[in-house]
């Protein structure tokens, strides 16, 4: 299948059902200004950001078809500072005073002319290793900068050594300077973005969809998550209140009987619950999404009954039925109309 080459999209798809809609994109050209990294089409709208990973899931702006060949957009624009009005006048031998418009003068010493430049010491890095123990979701792209493979099975991608085992990626992170862009473990710079994003990775390892926890990290803190549901005859739809949890680190498992949460949450803090369920469930047709400050699970009824509660209970609950989407508080929240299943409608008219 071909890909689409508009930045910020880069989907594979489908060119019978490819229509005006299909592509979320960037029209606009990538901002790099002292770290902060933008595109100039939504700057105001997606605030600049300093991770690079970050910005490159930065949502498109603009909706519009696929196509293999984009439109070039404007040069990555990299703001500078302007020069000030700076003057040389040479006191004695060896010393320079530099002065500025509305500054005071400053002596120091020039650097004889043939000095070799100060080297830094190379920056130390540690590289991440994939936690194989945690179970990954078909989908989950690789973490490593620059490789971009999508999990399939641990059959595929993580166990033994086939071909689509091996991850081909940088292990240091991008470096733009001047509007050259490459990255710092290899040499290539190059002065599009469109080139820098194709640059092919210099080292090769194993995938990471799940990395290990770092050494000297602060250990996870268990906490409580508020979780509510209200059902009609068909689903029931559970949302879990746990504020900007991460998409990537994250896991939601569906089984016929089970949903396992496992949501990792900022200040090292960690959700972890497994509902057994009140009736069996479709997994293949349920679904579940992450949002800012919430995760929304659907779950697909195998029959059509009404849930006395969401999890299953060993209790006598005794003569209780509910009504299907009432608002309110857990087992009814966010519904509109009161809607009756067919047992519920025979006792309603009897």
């Amino acid at each position: 299948m071909p890909q689409c080459a508009r930045n910020g999209c880069g989907q594979e798809y489908d060119a019978e059902q490819n229509t005006s809609t299909s592509c979320s994109y960037h029209p606009g050209g990538p901002v790099f200004h002292e770290g902060l990294k933008s595109w100039s089409c939504c700057n105001t709208v997606n605030k600049p950001v300093l991770d690079f990973d970050e910005f490159m899931k930065l949502p498109g702006c603009t909706a519009g078809s696929h196509t293999e060949e984009a439109a070039k957009p404007p040069p990555a624009v990299t703001p500078r500072k302007p020069a000030a009005n700076v003057t040389v006048t040479e006191v004695e031998p060896g010393k320079e005073v530099f002065t500025t418009v509305g500054a005071k003068p400053s002596a120091f010493s020039a650097a004889p002319k043939n000095a070799p430049p100060p080297v830094e010491p190379a920056p130390v890095i540690v590289e991440d290793e994939d936690d194989t123990s945690i179970p990954v979701t078909a989908g989950t792209i690789c973490r490593r900068t620059g490789c971009g493979a999508e999990f399939v099975s641990d059959e595929v991608h993580r166990v033994g050594d086939g071909e689509d085992t091996v991850c081909t990626y940088h292990p240091a992170p991008p470096i733009f300077h001047e509007g050259s862009k490459g990255y710092l473990c290899c040499k290539p710079r190059v002065l599009e973005f469109d080139q820098f994003l194709k640059i092919p990775g210099c080292k090769t390892g194993r995938h990471v969809f799940a990395p290990k926890r770092k050494l000297n990290t602060p250990s996870e803190e268990l906490t409580d998550c508020r979780v509510d549901h209200y059902q009609t005859p068909q689903e029931v739809h559970v949302t879990v209140f746990a504020k900007q949890a991460d998409k990537e680190k994250s896991l939601v498992k569906i089984e016929e009987s089970q949903v396992h949460f496992d949501l990792v949450l900022p200040n090292s803090k960690r959700f972890k619950k497994t509902i057994t369920l009140f009736g069996p469930v479709d997994p293949e047709v349920s679904s579940h999404k992450f949002y800012g400050t919430k995760v929304e699970v659907v779950l697909k009824k195998l029959d059509n009954r009404s849930w006395t509660v969401l999890e299953r209970t060993t209790h006598d609950l005794g003569n209780i039925s509910l009504t299907f989407g009432v608002g309110g508080r857990t087992g009814t929240i966010g519904a509109k109309n009161v809607v009756l299943d067919d047992q519920n409608k025979s006792r309603v008219t009897s």
